[in-house]
């Protein structure tokens, strides 16, 4: 029987670091409507960006350890990798989300070098996530904050919403133009985490922002579990 890794329990928990202010916690995702497990800053964000991700179909948090023998030292090296991806193509990725861009050195770089090529002997993928920039980052988790299924139609604004911002306009005139201003700026956010809406997450998300119909503009079939 096929073991969907999406699936699995964590195999490690994530360490709890005397005197560091973030500590293991739990991410909601929309995607999958279940728990997943982080151990860092870095890594939550990283489930963040998944969890918008349309072609992302499933996730789960250190559902496997590696196990291999160094040929230089002979010693036994074990690694587990903080993340694997599910897509809905069926493809799957492996991954670590390190805290900077800095490339992999040390024990990190082995253990990349060996995933990698453990990975691509089963068809899976291997990377190491480069944190987004602080501008996406700071707006995809506002967004994030709206992912919840009971934000997309609040007080039946859904329509009218979709309907404001039909043709490109400022995010605060088209929240305007819907109705009931604080009723309809969740019901926006939300259609923007989900790719219904779109917008320049490159720069800061505000009142003056042009909002646009999405990529999944009239595509109910990504939202079933809340996206």
């Amino acid at each position: 029987m096929a073991v969907r890794f999406e699936q699995l329990q964590p195999v490690a928990a994530f360490p709890v670091v005397p005197g560091r202010r973030w500590g293991p916690g739990w991410w909601w995702s929309a995607t999958t409507g279940r728990h997943v497990m982080h151990g860092s800053q870095a890594m939550c964000m990283q489930l963040m960006v998944l969890d918008r991700d349309p072609r992302v179909a499933g996730l789960s948090a250190r559902p496997v350890r590696l196990i291999w023998r160094d040929p230089d030292s002979r010693r036994t090296l074990t690694w587990v990798p903080q993340l694997f991806v599910r897509y809905a193509d069926g493809g799957a990725l492996l991954a670590d989300c390190p805290a900077t861009a800095e490339p992999a050195a040390g024990r990190a770089a082995r253990a990349a070098a060996v995933l990698g090529a453990a990975c691509a002997a089963v068809g899976f993928t291997y990377r190491r996530l480069v944190p987004p920039e602080k501008v996406v980052a700071a707006n995809v988790r506002w967004l994030a904050g709206y992912r919840h299924p009971r934000h997309r139609d609040a007080g039946g604004l859904e329509q009218a919403v979709l309907e404001a911002f039909a043709a490109p306009r400022p995010l605060m005139a088209g929240a305007v133009a819907a109705g009931e201003v604080l009723t309809a700026l969740p019901v926006l956010y939300h259609a923007l985490w989900g790719g219904r809406l779109a917008a320049d997450l490159t720069r800061p998300l505000g009142e003056h922002t042009l909002v646009a119909p999405g990529p999944a503009a009239g595509d109910g079939e990504q939202e079933q579990h809340g996206r």
